[in-house]
């Protein structure tokens, strides 16, 4: 009888450690998936700049043309943003994953055959969808996997979304010269490599069982209670002005040093990428600060850092550019930080919540980009209008302000959404 309980706990036991390291394994598939994921979510976002001027030249499109086609990526973006989550309800969160995944990769044949611009804009708007379908099926992945250490492997993981972003346009202008069949590669054969990725992060999803939405107690998330929640809209507040705050330094900044200090290029660029090195480095080291002090008091304290360096570069002048790379530390936690905040506040429902969320900051984003051109010109019209000599620079540096303004404005609504769940008991 011993002898036989003996044998049985041992059973058990090995039972027990295959069931632990399957456990483990496909946990680490999960991880692969996220990560592999924004890594070609960056790439396929930010390719498109070596490839636009060859765009345009070989279809001959006009500035109108090129214009109507970053349109359309935005749409197709946001269209996807308005139904993934029902998507993800209905087929579960691995085969909405696993449609994204293939969206993108088709979309990288499609450019590849493209005729004409239509054709080609088509194509665009396809892959557009895919990017769309894949940051909404990531963060409700990701709110699903990260459990513990939400802010830490949250940031992490968009450190990969960074890296992607910063080497894109360096490996897609150097695919672009390489030799195939007794021609180049080109903008076509570029793209149609880059998202033949797209399928690699497929195999992991087949192989692996994603966890279920928490079922444990908290606040749901429909759109009807989220239209109503005032904390639900200061998070979108964050959310957008720290984002618009992100893509005017990142879209801007070159132009900004070229003109009003006459940088050449090269010079510029270097600043830039100075700046995603720093964006980079913040969202690998500085995760777990989030966890510690809290998401809301870390993106207070860090996009009030962020803004506050980008008008001190103002007021310093020339001297004071290196604040403008600098300010990416701060403002690098916003997006990732705010997801994991979602993802502990709405933890059902959270697909929703994050839909919710970053559809109104990409209406938010279209505009804020908008806004930061027209205060340049008025600026520089108002300028004219009194007589300076230098109203291009004036313009220039109100626009760039308005860039650091945004960033301070995101620290204040972060302060009320602190106060509001504090007051609520429900400070995360």
């Amino acid at each position: 009888m011993a002898n036989l309980k003996y044998k049985q706990d041992d059973a058990a036991s090995v039972l027990l450690e295959k069931n632990a390291l399957k456990h483990k394994w496909n946990e680490y598939l999960l991880i692969s998936i996220v990560f592999g994921g924004f890594l070609i979510f960056g790439f396929s976002e930010n390719i498109k700049g070596p490839a636009i001027p060859l765009i345009q030249e070989n279809f001959s499109a006009s500035q109108t043309q090129i214009g109507l086609l970053l349109a359309l990526n935005s749409f197709g973006y946001l269209l996807a943003c308005s139904y993934t989550s029902w998507m993800s309800d209905k087929i579960g969160v691995k085969w909405t994953g696993t449609a994204a995944f293939l969206f993108m990769a088709l979309s990288g044949v499609f450019i590849y055959l493209s005729a004409g611009f239509p054709s080609l804009s088509a194509a665009f708007f396809v892959l557009y969808l895919g990017n769309g379908m894949l940051e909404i099926a990531l963060g409700i992945m990701a709110a699903r996997i990260f459990t513990k250490n939400t802010g830490t492997m949250l940031n992490i993981s968009h450190f990969f979304y960074g890296l992607s972003s910063t080497v894109a346009p360096i490996f897609a202008a150097s695919v672009m010269d390489w030799h195939w069949g007794g021609g180049e590669l080109g903008w076509r054969g570029m793209y149609f490599l880059f998202l033949a990725l797209s399928l690699l992060p497929i195999i992991p999803s087949l192989l692996s069982k994603f966890p279920s939405e928490s079922k444990q107690d908290g606040d749901g998330a429909s759109f009807k209670s989220l239209i109503r929640d005032r904390t639900a809209w200061l998070i979108v507040a964050v959310l957008s002005l720290g984002v618009v705050s992100e893509m005017g330094i990142g879209g801007w900044l070159i132009n900004f040093l070229v003109q009003a200090y006459q940088w050449d290029i090269k010079e510029a660029s270097n600043m830039l990428s100075l700046f995603f090195l720093f964006f980079m480095l913040a969202r690998l080291l500085l995760g777990p600060v989030t966890d510690k002090i809290g998401f809301a008091k870390s993106i207070m304290i860090f996009s009030a850092f962020s803004g506050l360096c980008s008008i001190a570069g103002i007021l310093i002048g020339e001297k004071g550019s290196i604040l403008y790379a600098v300010s990416g530390i701060g403002i690098a936690l916003v997006y990732p930080t705010i997801m994991a905040l979602l993802a502990k506040r709405y933890p059902i429902g959270t697909g929703t919540a994050i839909t919710f969320t970053v559809t109104l900051m990409g209406i938010a984003s279209v505009i804020g980009n908008f806004l930061i051109g027209i205060i340049i010109d008025t600026a520089r019209i108002i300028a004219d209008a009194f007589g300076a000599a230098d109203s291009e620079i004036i313009g220039l540096k109100f626009g760039y302000g308005f860039i650091g303004v945004l960033a301070l404005l995101c620290s204040v609504c972060c302060y009320f959404l602190y106060r509001s769940t504090e007051n609520k008991k429900e400070i995360i």
